[in-house]
């Protein structure tokens, strides 16, 4: 797979002053592979440091409300900045929509037989009697996203009781991995950081909410370090590792 290093001068320009900060951000589960290599290449641009809290976007954002030190909040869904904004707080102007992602189904080992996902397919026959490992479908953006897709599609009710649910996209991808659940709904950019597993089909544009990733500094960061590492999320640089990582770019 291609590596995309982020530019240093770039990012020096943007980090600001020279001491060292630490940038602490709670960011949606799915984001792992590609924030990591973003955050990897600030800290050796900038000499910053970046803490990454990976989770459910529910879990974190009722964190951060509950009063969770933070800087920076990512989400996988715009629901769960909403209710952030709502508790007041979001510095003002910062909001921005970043990335987009599509939804897929993936199946244990590497050789899945495709799938043709469309109105009406039986994904209970395909599953049979294992699991179909899904985030929280009432609560985490992928779960729910899922779900929609499930439902759309004429599939959800069959399958209902089969469905395993995890507390991130990553834990249910996990479950496919090791074989506990022979396949499972994640996005994309999960699929392609996960050699355990393979797509069998992805679900149709329209069949689920759009999906966007909205980030944004909360009102509790305080130095010039936060607002740099935000502004590297949108940088050229930044916007090649997270469509290598199949991401779309938003912004």
């Amino acid at each position: 797979m291609p590596r995309f290093p982020l530019a240093l001068p770039l990012l020096a320009l943007l980090a600001g002053p020279a001491a060292a900060d630490e940038v602490v951000v709670f960011a949606a589960a799915s984001m792992k592979t590609a924030l990591d290599r973003v955050a990897s290449a600030f800290e050796a641009a900038t000499g910053h440091s970046v803490t990454i809290s990976y989770a459910g976007s529910n879990a974190l954002a009722r964190q951060i409300i509950e009063g969770a030190p933070a800087d920076i909040f990512i989400s996988a869904n715009t629901r769960w900045m909403d209710e952030v904004e709502k508790a007041g707080l979001i510095a003002d102007g910062s909001r921005r929509d970043i990335l987009g992602n599509t939804l897929v189904l993936v199946a244990t080992g590497a050789d899945a037989a495709p799938v043709a996902i469309a109105p009406g397919f039986d994904l209970k026959a395909l599953v049979g009697d294992g699991k179909l490992a899904m985030a929280l479908v009432d609560a985490v953006p992928a779960g729910q996203y899922g779900k929609a897709a499930l439902e759309n599609l004429g599939a959800w009710d069959a399958v209902a009781g089969s469905v395993a649910q995890a507390d991130n996209v990553r834990a249910a991808l996990a479950l496919v991995v090791l074989g506990e659940a022979p396949f499972g709904i994640v996005y994309a950019t999960d699929a392609a950081a996960e050699p355990g597993v393979s797509v069998a089909g992805t679900f149709p544009a329209g069949s689920y909410p759009s999906i966007t990733y909205p980030a944004a500094l909360l009102t509790g960061a305080g130095d010039p370090a936060d607002r740099a590492f935000l502004d590297a999320l949108s940088a050229p640089e930044a916007d090649a590792i997270f469509a290598d990582q199949g991401f779309a770019i938003l912004d």
